[in-house]
């Protein structure tokens, strides 16, 4: 279910927001100002944050520099709620990185058709991390998987940087979540939500896609055993390297190496 927070100082608007999107299925925080605000968006990481502009103890945009400087909430889309709008406040909102305005009242129409537009553009950006990986690494295609490029591989997202380095540098260890959690100063569950939220993926999705990137190389590139691959990739035991393969590619890694070897000789007839 997709996690609304709403900062509103008039206890009216505010319960009106809250009834309107919860009616519409969605799981809805409130919060009377700006400082509960950020407050909530730390306890809860929302999907979307909804913030009126003129408040006490932390207007809309201190909320909103709050967050954006605060990596773990940085991405939640943010819309701005405001009774009156002036070209001023638009350049500062867009200037400081605000997703979208609405003006009070909105009608629930108005009001969903936001919503629905900056959570469409969130998935947009989720599905073209997955295109990235596609297209950067396809087992089927014996030379794209000996030309696999570390640095396309992973996302290339500047708020997960060290999430991805360490993955990069560690891969071929037997780390894990926790691992990487302590590694950046996140907890575990934490972490894979967020990872999870921007990216589509878990950081154990990406620990495993990076390790059968270089599984597929050794394979094709070498003749080691499937034992000497599984641990040169960072796995303790063969068997979890092999649940691993088939769940990736549908096959085990010798008929997966027997297969692209074969495509390989063909082309080369």
């Amino acid at each position: 279910m997709t996690k609304i927070l709403v900062i509103e100082d008039e206890a009216v608007s505010l319960e009106m927001l809250l009834d309107s999107l919860e009616a519409e299925g969605f799981d809805v925080i409130g919060a009377e100002n700006g400082l509960v605000g950020v407050q909530q968006a730390q306890e809860h990481l929302p999907d979307l944050v909804i913030c009126d502009i003129l408040m006490p103890e932390l207007d809309g945009y201190g909320v909103f520099s709050k967050l954006r400087q605060n990596r773990n909430m940085a991405m939640i889309p943010f819309i701005f709620l405001t009774a009156k709008i002036h070209k001023a406040e638009v350049r500062l909102g867009m200037d400081l990185g605000a997703d979208d305005y609405l003006t009070k009242p909105s009608t629930v129409e108005e009001l969903l058709g936001a919503i629905a537009a900056r959570l469409e553009r969130q998935a947009t950006q989720k599905q073209l991390y997955a295109t990235e990986f596609q297209q950067n690494f396809q087992p089927e295609s014996t030379e794209k998987t000996k030309s696999v490029n570390s640095e396309t591989l992973l996302p290339a997202d500047p708020d997960f940087r060290e999430v991805f380095e360490f993955i990069e540098a560690n891969y071929y260890k037997p780390v894990g979540l926790t691992d990487v959690a302590q590694a950046v100063g996140y907890s575990p569950a934490y972490l894979t939500d967020l990872i999870k939220r921007q990216t589509g993926e878990t950081v154990h999705q990406w620990i495993a896609k990076r390790r059968m990137a270089a599984a597929c190389s050794l394979l094709l590139e070498t003749n080691q055993s499937i034992e000497q691959i599984a641990e040169a990739v960072g796995y303790r035991y063969a068997g979890c390297f092999f649940r691993q393969f088939r769940i990736s590619f549908g096959m085990t890694p010798q008929v997966w190496r027997k297969a692209q070897r074969i495509q390989s000789r063909a082309k080369d007839n």
